[in-house]
């Protein structure tokens, strides 16, 4: 193993926790701000998850642990791979075994809240996992390859070729990073009415890891979006800070919609979108 290959992965681990943390504290003001409210500090995403790692372990199950551990090691996997310029598809297929791994310890437990929720969950991964492979399609059409690298290595942003795909990316986006109106299954606001639906059950430690997995699936994702625009660093930072005011944005002025409504705009628009990009591509 190389000593760059191995500062990529130690950059994968730690940079996740600490960026998607600091997103979330971010996140948190910028709610507040657009409530005229002061909100919490910055660090307050790492005071809780502190907190939660002082709290006596209680799990409903020894599989509901296993679970999140997975979960834990599936997002900070695929967050390494990106990290390392590998191949999308192997790290789309990574997350999706980690967003599965917590639907499945959210079933392991009889609370009806949870089951509610974790039934949302794979409502939610039914509707985004088909858009993210078109995605990578489309990405492959105009590169050649599923490899990161290859779209570092163009002379062009991709935004230019794809744009429509980045809409696409950013209906992922507003369901993985839990925003309404695509907040179905669990939410850190107080009109969740299923209380924390899919993470009802989880407490603690174990809950701790789970909100540190979620902080890497965040940088994960809005890592894929800074692909979009990789021919300038400036530039990938200001799209990516962009997106993201857009998705707080939507989530303060959107009311939660149901799944069959989430279901059909995303595979309406989604899909739709998806396909006039890629015959574009084609023509051209």
């Amino acid at each position: 193993m190389t000593g760059h290959v191995l500062m990529m992965i130690v950059a994968g681990l730690v940079a996740g926790p600490l960026l998607g943390g600091l997103i979330a504290g971010f996140d948190r003001i910028l709610t507040a701000r657009f409530q005229s409210r002061i909100g919490p500090p910055l660090l307050q995403p790492f005071y809780d998850v502190i907190k939660l790692f002082g709290k006596e372990k209680q799990v409903v199950n020894v599989w509901q642990a296993f679970c999140a551990n997975a979960y834990l090691t599936a997002a900070s996997i695929s967050l390494v791979l990106f990290f390392l310029r590998s191949d999308l598809l192997l790290i789309l297929f990574i997350q999706a075994v980690g967003a599965v791994f917590l639907v499945v310890g959210a079933f392991s437990s009889t609370s009806p809240y949870s089951q509610a929720g974790a039934h949302r969950e794979l409502l939610q991964i039914l509707c985004y996992e088909p858009l993210l492979i078109f995605i990578a399609v489309g990405i492959y059409l105009h590169t050649g390859s599923f490899k990161i690298e290859a779209v570092y290595a163009l002379k062009q942003p991709l935004l230019l070729k794809l744009p429509f795909l980045f809409l696409v990316l950013n209906f992922v986006l507003t369901i993985k990073l839990r925003k309404s109106p695509f907040d179905l299954s669990t939410s850190h606001h107080a009109h969740q009415e299923l209380v924390k639906g899919l993470l009802t059950d989880y407490s603690g430690p174990i809950l701790a890891l789970t909100e540190i997995a979620h902080w890497y699936e965040t940088v994960l994702v809005l890592g894929f979006c800074s692909l979009f625009w990789t021919t300038n660093p400036l530039g990938a930072i200001l799209l990516v800070g962009i997106t993201y005011f857009v998705e707080i944005w939507i989530d303060n002025v959107s009311a939660r919609m149901n799944w069959r409504w989430m279901l059909g705009y995303g595979w309406a628009m989604g899909i739709t979108l998806s396909l006039v990009n890629l015959v574009w591509l084609y023509v051209r």
